[in-house]
């Protein structure tokens, strides 16, 4: 029977498919690696585009929770002057943050690479790299730096979640807890292949910092914040750090758990 170019045409359409594919699971790869905290301050002058916004929230509630709870709500703030008041609000590190940070530090590139887990000590203020060193003088670091950084942030987002919920049959809501870095996961995916820059503000969690954030932004009583986040495009170009991930050796198991060879 003669080819009619149909086989040969479906042929052709699974053979691109299969490229298609494998070209977007490498440029989800590239987007994975390429993620990173932006430390540096961004352009107050340049705001997100709405369709980017939508897109980042879009990315958010596809993510997934468990038993489709979708315990969350996030709070876009991009209003001038709420950024103002949320930068007068007085942040502060507790000692158990110094104490906690300083044992994820590595003070050489050598011993960073060999670890494969934890920061170089030079990404922080020195006096949090010193655990004995004077608490006083490194808690007042922390309250100009949020000072300013929410003079140079065009956008800060805050996802609350609702604590009297938890996943069925999950204690402490672990599960929960789970879905939440999903929806945080999506977010600053998405943000990165938009080349918005996007930081993690643990502070904000901080029990007096979420008091003030409440009367700031009515936030209601049964709420707590998961997690706040600030985006924008960089006002300059970040500093290099060596970042490091373990081998995959080094923490894969198959068929059962096994001591594994550190060396």
């Amino acid at each position: 029977m003669p080819d009619t170019g149909t086989d040969s045409q479906m042929k052709g359409e699974e053979q691109m498919t299969d490229n298609g594919d494998k070209s977007e699971s490498a440029g989800l790869g590239r987007v994975v690696r390429s993620r990173h905290s932006e430390r540096v301050p961004f352009d107050p002058e340049r705001q997100l585009a709405e369709v980017d916004l939508q897109a980042i929230l879009e990315a958010a509630r596809w993510a997934p929770t468990a038993h489709n709870m979708q315990n969350f709500e996030i709070i876009v703030v991009d209003d001038t002057s709420t950024l103002a008041a949320i930068g007068r609000v007085r942040g502060g590190t507790s000692k158990d943050f110094i104490r906690e940070n300083y044992a994820q530090l590595s003070f050489s590139e050598e011993e960073l690479i060999q670890k494969g887990t934890g920061l170089l000590a030079t990404m922080f203020p020195p006096s949090w790299r010193d655990p004995d060193g004077e608490f006083e003088q490194a808690t007042d670091l922390e309250h100009g730096f949020l000072d300013e950084t929410m003079r140079s942030c065009p956008m800060v987002m805050i996802l609350v979640y609702d604590p009297r919920k938890r996943a069925p049959a999950s204690e402490g809501d672990f599960l929960g807890i789970m879905s939440l870095g999903c929806v945080m996961q999506n977010m600053w995916l998405t943000a990165e292949t938009l080349g918005i820059g996007m930081q993690i503000m643990s502070v904000f969690s901080a029990q007096h910092v979420e008091g003030e954030l409440r009367k700031i932004l009515s936030v209601p009583d049964h709420l707590n914040i998961a997690f706040a986040c600030r985006l924008g495009y960089p006002a300059a170009e970040p500093v290099a750090h060596l970042r490091v991930r373990r081998e995959i050796g080094r923490f894969t198991h198959r068929n059962m758990f096994a001591a594994l060879n550190e060396d």
